[in-house]
């Protein structure tokens, strides 16, 4: 079976997330754990407790992974929407899935960037940091990770069965 020319686009923005999530865990290094915690943090206290207990190194490599995470979140949701796209042709899906499917990543990137602005601007500016823009930043991360998350599950879920019935049909 030959590939279409959406399956070539989902390819390589599959290829271009990796690519992008890899680089980013590259600068992390050894502060990628303290980010769940940042993103999760439930109070200025929690949150300034995980900053304070980077040494000026791990902030220098918190810091540097905005940069690309800039762009990271417009590839992982064309991904996705591409993904959906392509399941949509190769499987029923009803017009709500996939409206679903086509707003969710757009709705979680657009979180993911209201956060890194968000995370950048409190690094420089701690005195900003409060309960509220706290809670409030780690409600829009959870539930970015939750449509990013949800649609891909949904979709590898959905490519499984269409690729384990054109493998057992044969």
């Amino acid at each position: 079976m030959a590939l279409t020319a959406l399956d070539r686009r989902l390819l390589g923005w599959s290829a271009a997330f990796v690519i992008s999530q890899a680089n980013i865990i590259r600068l992390l290094g050894p502060v990628a754990p303290r980010l769940a915690e940042i993103q999760t943090a439930r109070s200025a206290r929690d949150y300034t407790a995980i900053l304070d207990g980077m040494t000026d190194s791990d902030t220098a490599r918190y810091r540097s992974h905005y940069y690309p995470d800039f762009v990271h979140p417009l590839i992982y949701a064309v991904a996705l929407r591409t993904g959906a796209r392509r399941l949509a042709e190769l499987t029923p899906l009803s017009p709500r899935t996939q409206r679903v499917l086509a707003a969710a990543p757009v709705i979680s990137a657009a979180g993911d960037y209201a956060e890194n602005v968000v995370g950048l601007h409190l690094l420089s500016h701690r005195e900003h940091i409060t309960d509220a823009v706290v809670r409030t930043t780690s409600a829009v991360s959870v539930t970015k990770w939750v449509l990013a998350l949800g649609a891909l599950g949904y979709l590898s879920q959905g490519f499984v069965r269409v690729w384990a019935g054109k493998l057992f049909s044969r």
